[in-house]
């Protein structure tokens, strides 16, 4: 029926998703190890070796975080992805996207963006205070698009009786695209990606994580969609690509936010990394442009029941 809304009793079932948690476990000793070995080693400057225990101490943080509501079941999944807003309109929309999400109910969820798009273009006309209309209503539109819409689509692959694997890679995959364009860049240099909105990034760091996070993706999905139409070389290769594209340009969009506000980071939760938005903003694309790709091949729960709440 409908075990996995909640509950850790399947947690394991797929052996990608043992191998996954398995890999991450061992990359993060490695990477102890690494880091540790450079520090006793004196190997690298002072500046450096702390960036990498802050950056390795932030990882040792967030990943529990991103895969514990994984492995819980589907509502803590979306519980984990879903944002809220102070405006009424843009928190009561993201209250029903994530509901319908959870109520399996495809047709409410695709309804919901443009209509609360409608709702949020007359919501303050009432007020009669048309000077600063325009910026009102577009930043709520973008945040409940972005923050809301974008990761709700996360919370929506929870209906789907394989969702685990999939999900983990994607949190997997785009955290080591952001190791890979930071590793990389650091390694190669080069000139600067978009020197204007991110002076960090370079364009060996982009390339990099590109080819690493696509030939990551491609072979691991592989064995998550083993027999299926989107089990072919190409077509998994465009999924790599797409998550290492979607991860980068979500990760650009937020700097270019930055920027635009005039701030380095949106928070400073996690040193070395800024605010936790900072580090899960690559979902925000990377979650819908999955969702649908795969979804066009394969589908979501499509053997599940719909309507699990408000059904009859």
């Amino acid at each position: 029926m409908i075990w996995h809304v909640a509950g850790i009793a399947e947690a394991f079932a797929s052996p990608v998703t043992r191998a996954l948690v398995a890999a991450t476990l061992a990359a993060v000793l490695c990477a102890l190890l690494v880091i540790g070995g450079l520090s006793l080693a004196r190997a690298t400057t002072p500046a450096l070796r702390r960036e990498l225990w802050l950056r390795l101490g932030s990882w040792m943080v967030l990943l529990p975080l991103m895969i514990v509501p994984v492995l819980a079941g589907k509502t803590w999944l979306i519980a984990a992805v879903s944002e809220h807003s102070i405006q009424f309109v843009v928190m009561l929309g993201l209250l029903l996207v994530n509901f319908a999400a959870l109520d399996h109910w495809y047709g409410f969820f695709a309804a919901l963006p443009p209509l609360t798009v409608c709702v949020l273009a007359v919501a303050t006309i009432p007020r009669d205070r048309p000077g600063g209309y325009i910026q009102r209503t577009a930043l709520g539109i973008f945040g409940f698009m972005l923050f809301g819409v974008g990761l709700a689509h996360l919370g929506y692959m929870g209906n789907d009786r394989a969702y685990r694997p999939l999900v983990l890679l994607l949190l997997l995959a785009v955290a080591l695209n952001d190791v890979l364009a930071f590793t990389t860049g650091k390694l190669l240099g080069g000139p600067k990606l978009l020197p204007a909105t991110s002076p960090g990034k370079t364009v060996s760091g982009a390339c990099g994580a590109l080819l690493g996070t696509t030939l990551l993706v491609a072979v691991i999905a592989h064995f998550i969609f083993t027999g299926s139409v989107l089990d072919r070389p190409l077509l998994l290769v465009l999924l790599g690509v797409l998550v290492s594209a979607a991860a980068q340009a979500g990760d650009l969009m937020l700097s270019s936010i930055k920027r635009d506000l005039g701030i380095k980071d949106m928070g400073t939760a996690l040193p070395g990394h800024g605010g936790v938005l900072d580090r899960f903003n690559s979902l925000l694309l990377v979650a819908p442009a999955v969702f649908h790709y795969v979804g066009y091949f394969v589908g979501f729960g499509l053997d599940q029941p719909t309507r699990i709440i408000t059904g009859p």
